[in-house]
């Protein structure tokens, strides 16, 4: 035997405390000669005995001392360990990796974590803000448990991406513009504007609308922090298109009174995914995605 066994060391314990080999092998459910094996390998990996056999009883030897209180610790944590997982195999605890967008992190991500934390406040949530593309490569290696990212995307080996939600893009303004109830590509790329960073599939799906209406306009500024880009409209630094975001029960997000949205002409529309690995998640997993999953909007 090189390495301390557990087992061994358990035995070793039940002798000390019940000061025989025969009472050892009875609560331990164990044949005698198994406890003397067990006693006899630790002596010969030791180097040394660890028990004083009298004719009434056993007691530890100053060396066995000391080896009994390191193993008592050892098996307590072995048991604290068990305890731990047993907790996460039945999804009262564990840790979940999630990567999403600055957008989906901002007003959906905190609904769903309110919904998880009154049902498994045991299960720990780390959100990473990440692109869609950066999102898939960190799921795919492993890094990630969840993703929420923009569709459409390209099929992942091992990876399971499901329509999610599919949320409205409209304009945000300056409420002290004059603005008309509908906005048209012409109308807003005469305006000052504030996009997202190009690198954004909510860019590439705002310069396909322009461009829909014959406008290639340039922005003032282009960020990847949507309340960022709220605070400037609130400004009256410039107008953008936002998705607007809304909970299954159609609770939309509070808006500032310094900004006025307006639905676009021809409409358009974010769609998000959720991905995972392919399989059966982990208990604490399917219970963020159960959260998840109650926010799906798909209504027009």
């Amino acid at each position: 035997m090189r390495e301390l066994s557990l087992d061994r060391l358990r035995t070793l314990v039940a002798i000390a405390d019940l000061g025989s080999f025969a009472a050892a092998a009875r609560a331990l459910h164990l044949a005698p000669p198994t406890v003397s094996l067990h006693i006899s390998e630790l002596e010969e990996r030791i180097g040394a005995p660890l028990l004083l056999r009298q004719r009434s009883q056993v007691r530890p030897s100053g060396i066995g001392e000391t080896l009994i209180a390191r193993a008592r610790q050892l098996l307590a944590d072995a048991e604290q360990a068990l305890e731990e997982v047993g907790r996460q195999v039945q999804g009262l605890e564990g840790r979940v990796r999630l990567g999403a967008s600055t957008g989906a992190i901002a007003y959906l991500l905190p609904q769903a974590l309110a919904r998880l934390g009154a049902s498994h406040p045991g299960i720990d949530v780390q959100v990473m803000v990440l692109t869609s593309q950066e999102t898939l490569s960190r799921l795919a290696a492993g890094a990630l448990d969840i993703g929420l990212v923009a569709l459409p995307q390209t099929p992942v080996g091992g990876l399971a991406v499901k329509p999610w939600r599919r949320d409205p893009v409209v304009a945000f303004l300056p409420a002290a513009w004059q603005a008309p109830r509908t906005v048209t590509p012409a109308w807003l790329a005469a305006q000052p504007l504030i996009l997202n960073a190009p690198e954004t599939r909510l860019s590439r799906l705002t310069t396909e609308w322009f461009a829909g209406g014959g406008q290639h306009p340039a922005a003032r500024i282009q960020l990847n922090f949507n309340d960022a880009i709220k605070s400037l409209v609130a400004a009256g630094y410039g107008a953008t298109l936002l998705p607007h975001e809304a909970s299954a029960q159609g609770q939309a997000v509070p808006l500032d009174p310094r900004i006025a949205m307006r639905p676009l002409r021809p409409a358009l529309w974010r769609p998000l995914g959720i991905a995972h690995r392919a399989g059966r998640p982990e208990p604490a997993t399917q219970h963020v995605l159960d959260a998840l999953w109650e926010l799906k909007q798909l209504k027009p």
